[in-house]
């Protein structure tokens, strides 16, 4: 049996174990990795979809499109997720790795499954988008990568479970787990949920393509694939809000503004978020009206919750901590006065507000049976989940590696100047996009097809020019940001290959224990009324208002849909 070592990061103070260290390292890289390959197809989707470009024939265009969104959703986030999952447990709670030998297996299987669903996509013949909706079948490939994906991230959840075992039984930490190891487990849960869903109904359409069983019900396939293609983000939002709290503590020294508070907002995501995967579901005649209401309703409403829970939460934090420094002139000096130029930080709060405002606003109007009609099946949808996995997933992530690059990889960052702009090139431009894309989706322009003139068709449809310029907008808007993705993967990669190598710090056969967090007492003097973070109240009202505008707005184009005589 391999000796257990731990490594002290002499800048941050974290302690890595060996083995975990590796295997963080091994999945954040392979994670990059995709997300150089989902970038480069980025630019073949931006371009088609700008009209007056329209760069792929329409084969090519769907392959792209195919491969971009899976290896962008699903092997990009999750690998990283992975990274991110060991180090809330063996870093974050200072103990070895539970069983490094599985977790090695995780990562090949995970590692086998995307290469093979990629070589399967760019073979030709399963350009079947993400969605791979039977009965439009692909190469039995295409289904054997992505279970083997699955198989392999399942694995590496029950790792993380097994190294919390071993925390507790060898008493790593004193009292309860840390606030972002428990948001950790929250992912961990929902992605057993996830991912054993995406099994169910994998399994049979990969028996089905190699011509075991006749046929899988179309309906059913649909149910169940969302069940396992929306909840994936459901893990991204709970791995990424940990994220949050962590990059608050980091660069702030902010704790929760209650404890108890943030771990009960984790838990409505257990019990909620994944019935918002039902929103994708409103136009199937096959189910019926009160479980669609209730889905995504009156149950959703809970997890949306949740998500006003963290929003205002981990803000407050930050503005308790900066007021305690002595910022506390007006209402916002205390954001005014944060570390614009610490891309961790900058990056956060990007993703932090673009998620709420952009990505959480429009989920919830989705979710409405009546107003997602407007928009079904439209430019809407990916706008949407832009907002949420891009501007709010993928950012947090850049702005982790941005902290994990001296402290886990023992590298300088090349270019510290051209960090510093990368989380604005990147969320901003993302900001537009999913605005002019979910303005075209108002407008009716087509979420799937390859061509929104529909040229040389019998029957062609007149669109506005607003939606034309819109579209060349998602176009330009695209390119930038995909010249934001460029630089951050320049930065990382050219930060692991040239950047000056940093003291690893001691080495220890033993851990030091987490010591037990002294209690501290939210200040209650700033603010009339002894509101403790009253620039983060007024925020958090005018995306209230924001959220009420929007929604009735968007009953008021339902009502125009069809004229009352």
């Amino acid at each position: 049996m391999t000796a257990t070592t731990y490594r002290t990061c002499p800048r941050s103070g974290l302690q890595f174990e060996a083995q975990a260290e590796k295997l963080m390292i091994a999945n954040a890289v392979t994670a990059v990795v995709a997300l150089l390959v989902g970038g480069i197809l980025a630019i073949g989707v931006a371009l088609t979809r700008w009209p007056a470009v329209h760069l792929l024939a329409a084969d090519t265009f769907y392959m792209v499109l195919t491969a971009h969104g899976i290896d962008m959703l699903i092997f990009w986030i999750i690998f990283f997720e992975v990274a991110v999952l060991y180090f809330c447990s063996s870093t974050l709670l200072r103990c070895r790795l539970a069983t490094p030998k599985i977790a090695w297996l995780a990562f090949a299987l995970m590692l086998i499954g995307a290469v093979v669903n990629n070589v399967a996509v760019f073979q030709g013949g399963s350009s079947v988008m993400m969605t791979s909706y039977v009965p439009m079948m692909a190469a039995p490939a295409f289904y054997l990568g992505l279970i083997l994906f699955a198989v392999g991230a399942l694995i590496a959840c029950f790792v993380f479970f097994g190294t919390l075992v071993v925390a507790r039984r060898e008493r790593t930490y004193e009292g309860s787990v840390p606030l972002v190891t428990f948001g950790a487990i929250t992912a961990a849960i929902i992605a057993v949920f996830t991912i054993a869903s995406g099994a169910i109904i994998l399994i049979p359409t990969f028996l089905m393509s190699v011509g075991l069983i006749q046929s899988v019900d179309a309906l059913v396939y649909r149910t169940i694939w969302w069940a396992f293609g929306h909840s994936s983000q459901q893990i991204n939002v709970a791995a990424h809000i940990s994220i949050w709290y962590a990059v608050a503590a980091i660069a702030f020294g902010a704790k929760p503004m209650s404890e108890r508070v943030s771990r009960g907002a984790f838990l409505l995501y257990i019990l909620f978020l994944q019935l918002a995967s039902a929103h994708h579901l409103l136009a199937d005649p096959g189910l019926g009206t009160a479980w669609k209401v209730v889905n995504t309703s009156y149950f959703m409403y809970f997890a949306v919750l949740a998500s006003m829970i963290h929003g205002l939460t981990i803000p407050g934090a930050i503005e308790v901590a900066q007021r305690q420094k002595g910022l506390t002139n007006g209402l916002f000096e205390w954001l005014r006065k944060a570390p614009w130029g610490n891309p961790v930080f900058s990056g956060m709060f990007i993703a932090l507000i673009g998620f709420g405002f952009l990505g959480g606003i429009s989920g919830v109007m989705m979710g409405t049976e009546q107003l997602n009609m407007i928009i079904h099946n439209t430019v809407y949808v990916p706008g949407h989940f832009h907002a949420t996995v891009v501007v709010g997933t993928t950012l947090s992530f850049m702005a982790l590696t941005y902290f994990l690059i001296p402290a886990l990889f023992r590298r300088e960052l090349i270019n510290p100047g051209l960090a510093q702009w990368q989380p604005y090139l990147f969320g901003l431009s993302m900001y537009f996009f999913c605005l002019v894309m979910m303005g075209a989706g108002t407008l009716g322009v087509s979420r799937r097809h390859w061509d929104m003139a529909f040229s040389g068709a019998a029957l062609a449809y007149e669109w506005p020019g607003a939606a034309y310029l819109m579209m060349a907008l998602v176009g330009i808007s695209g390119v930038v940001a995909i010249v934001g993705g460029a630089i951050y993967i320049y930065l990382t990669v050219g930060s692991l290959l040239w950047g000056r190598r940093l003291d690893e710090g001691a080495r220890s056969p033993t851990f030091t224990p987490v010591p037990r967090a002294a209690p501290t007492a939210v200040a209650q003097t700033y603010g009339s009324a002894g509101f403790a973070a009253p620039g983060t109240f007024v925020m958090a009202m005018v995306f209230l208002v924001a959220f009420v505008l929007y929604y009735f707005i968007n009953w008021k184009y339902l009502s125009q849909v069809w004229g009352l005589s």
